[in-house]
Formats: structure tokens, sequence, C-alpha cells
């Protein structure tokens, strides 16, 4: 017999809801029809929910593609056990080939969710380096007024 996995607080048979021939399949066939519902016309719950499994599974795959372009650059990182189990489940998951796949999507992931942060660290840093940029200008001026007062002396 396979394992049961639970979908949304429901115990499900994976290999019955592939196969169609066990139990589970059965009988939400028959809840469905004893409902007054054709089992033809509206899939069975457990059906649907791994339908919604499988789309969630397909859009983080997408999204893992989408993190994973371009990525040329090496960042090396140190994590604590709890953010390397994280990685480790993506990876298990085959939701990630690796752990460096899983820490690009997790940090893409997180860029994403917070882009008004990250405009406003931008608009800052922008300040900073125009500040410095002004204080290089204001320390070269002054060195060459000091090296002309000492020419005309």
């Amino acid at each position: 017999m396979g394992e049961e996995t639970i979908i949304d607080g429901q115990a499900h048979d994976p290999q019955a809801a592939s196969t169609g021939s066990a139990t589970g399949a059965s009988a939400d066939a028959s809840a469905s029809s004893a409902a007054g519902g054709s089992a033809s016309k509206t899939p069975p719950a457990s059906s649907q929910t791994l339908k919604g499994a499988w789309k969630q599974v397909e859009n983080i795959g997408q999204t893992l593609g989408e993190a994973l372009q371009g990525r040329g650059n090496v960042v090396m990182v140190r994590v604590n056990d709890e953010t390397l189990a994280h990685l480790d489940m993506l990876v298990e998951g085959e939701l990630a080939r690796s752990r460096s796949e899983a820490a690009a999507l997790l940090i893409g992931e997180g860029m994403k969710a917070n882009v008004p942060l990250f405009e406003r660290i931008r608009q800052i840093t922008d300040q900073i380096a125009a500040l410095r940029s002004q204080l290089r200008q204001s320390v070269q001026d002054e060195e060459s007024v000091d090296q002309k007062t000492e020419g005309a002396e």
C-alpha cells in the first residue's frame, strides 16, 4: 500500500490518485454521484487538490527558471541551520537542483517581495554617492587653493 499524503487537511493516497483505481478515487466518484452530480462532469475534490498542488509546483519551477537566468555572479554566504534546512527542502523536493539554485531562488523572491524597500534604499544610496562626490570635490578644490597660496609666497 502507498503512503498517504496530507493535502488541504485531508489524507490522500498518491498512488490511488494517479491510477484512479483505488478506493479513494471510487469513493470520490460515489460521493459525487450520490450528491446528484456525475463523475465525468465534475472532477473529484482530491483530483482538483492534486491539480492545484501540481500547478503550484509548476509556478515554483517557472519562478526558479526566471531566478536562475543570468546567474554569472558567485556570492559565498554563511547561513544558519534553519536557512540551510529550507534550502535543503527545496533541493529534496526537486524544486532546485542544488543549494546554490535554492539560495538564488529565495534571494530573488525576497527582492520581489520587498520592491518598495529596495527602491527607498536605492534613493538613499544615490544621495550618499552624490554627497561623497561633493565631499571629494570640496577637498580637491581646497587642496588646489592651498597649493596656489603656497606657490605665491
